[in-house]
């Protein structure tokens, strides 16, 4: 998803000297590849693992050394990174790669999970005497093979410094917010504005439509006002055509949605907004939309209003 930082964190742009590194990079699904295949671009020497045999295979048709087991990463890398789908996935293999790690490794995990989930992998690396840092990823995998991703990150920071080349490989800007979980509240924040902006704009459309705006019209005029934003000018270059194949999936965002929801229960905060987009969500879902692009919900909102418009 195309996204961006604020200046109220700092962002780091120092340079550091260009180390390689041996790298197991756990995880090469449709971000996780080409993070992957640019880090082994650029001379480090990545070795690659996936318990999908179908990612496994691309991974390898990619010129990636590819491992057969969680063990083989850990004996083989100084740098572990996983790009994972979900906290469960998150969890079992940082769990198992804690128990092969050893001090003087390093463990980055990109994916998106509640703090809860990250917290509590952060005590196993802990007792394990390795340290862990927390760099989730702003961007769709059009981004990450163009390396146009943002990086986010918190941990500590002299592990944090040491890699910030291999970060600077991955995209044009890198942030660290913090010690601890700040990266991932900060993902689920940038999440919740991308998945409210096109939940927005799927009424708004809607009502364009009923009072008889062109869609092509309404995309230009929308691209070109006060209310212009990158997704939104990067969904209007697919939605002008109807074309909602994914860059981000109805079921991806469900899952990212729900963990902005348990965050926001965690403290106790309502979230109105957010828990709409959420039932919109499920409604694509239930819909058959779950494997095309989130911004799906405005097919939905459409649909609501053309038998109004027809009758």
């Amino acid at each position: 998803m195309d996204d961006t930082a604020y200046a109220s964190v700092e962002r780091d742009t120092r340079c550091a000297d260009e180390d390689l590194f041996d790298i197991g990079f756990v995880g090469v699904g449709k971000i996780g590849l080409p993070m992957a295949q640019r880090l082994h671009r650029h001379g480090h020497r990545v070795s690659a693992f996936d318990a999908s045999s179908e990612r496994a295979s691309l991974a390898r048709a990619a010129g990636l050394p590819v491992l057969g087991t969680l063990d083989a990463v850990a004996d083989a890398a100084s740098i572990l990174i996983t790009s994972l789908p979900h906290d469960a996935a998150f969890e079992a293999v940082a769990y198992e790669l804690a128990a092969r790690a050893h001090p003087g490794q390093l463990y980055i995990d990109t994916s998106t999970v509640s703090t809860k989930a990250s917290a509590r992998v952060a005590h196993a690396f802990e007792e394990a005497g390795v340290d862990y840092l927390r760099v989730t990823v702003s961007g769709n995998a059009r981004m990450a093979e163009q390396a146009q991703l943002t990086t986010i990150a918190s941990g500590p920071q002299k592990p944090y410094q040491r890699v910030l080349p291999l970060l600077r490989l991955l995209g044009p800007s890198q942030f660290y917010v913090g010690e601890a979980e700040q990266a991932r509240v900060m993902k689920l924040v940038i999440n919740s504005m991308v998945a409210n902006t096109v939940g927005m704009l799927g009424e708004a459309l809607a009502i364009g439509e009923q009072g008889g705006l062109d869609w092509r019209d309404m995309w230009q005029v929308l691209c070109e006002s006060a209310v212009a934003s990158p997704i939104v000018k990067a969904k209007a270059q697919q939605l002008v055509s109807h074309d909602y194949s994914p860059t981000f999936t109805v079921e991806q965002m469900r899952k990212d949605v729900g963990l902005i929801l348990e965050a926001g229960a965690d403290c106790h905060m309502p979230l109105p907004i957010t828990s709409v987009v959420a039932q919109a969500l499920d409604h694509a879902s239930a819909f058959g939309f779950g494997n095309e692009d989130y911004a799906a919900m405005i097919k939905l909102s459409l649909r609501s209003a053309r038998p109004q418009r027809d009758a």
